[in-house]
């Protein structure tokens, strides 16, 4: 007896895109001169739901972009990587906007814990190598708005 499969239709898994929405701007500056050093439009990551996914799924994001995590206590934060397909620097702010710590070259995938070192407020997530191109240091400041 002869005994044919009929082939399976083939299941289609429909992945939207994340598409990054502009919240508001942030703008960077240098502590000793004061000078701009770069501005970038940010979404605000505020809600646990948010908090917790970040930029996960995401394929990449352009250069002049990022998140601003807006925790609502101020204590020592970590990050990890887990289903982030892109590296990130993440820079950790506190609660007088100024830069208290980095987590640089985070690796896509990567489900290390990445401590803030010092109690925060904030978090800016960019694109990894940023953080070294603009010469960024513990002290400069930001400032961001709301749109």
């Amino acid at each position: 007896m002869l005994v044919a499969c009929k082939e399976a239709p083939k299941k289609t898994i429909k992945t939207e895109k994340i598409a990054f929405t502009k919240e508001g701007t942030l703008t960077i500056y240098k502590a000793q001169t004061d000078s701009v050093l770069t501005t970038l439009d940010i979404e605000i990551a505020e809600t646990d739901y948010e908090t917790e996914t970040g930029l996960m799924y995401r394929k990449s994001m352009a250069q002049d972009r990022g998140m601003l995590f807006i925790f609502p206590d101020v204590r020592q934060h970590y990050f990890h990587m887990k289903n982030t397909e892109f590296g990130l620097d993440i820079i950790f702010i506190d609660e007088n906007l100024k830069i208290a710590s980095f987590q640089e070259n985070a690796k896509p995938f990567d489900e290390t814990s990445l401590p803030s070192q010092v109690p925060v407020k904030y978090a800016l997530e960019i694109n990894a190598g940023l953080s070294k191109k603009w010469l960024l240091e513990v002290g400069d400041r930001v400032k961001y708005a709301k749109e």
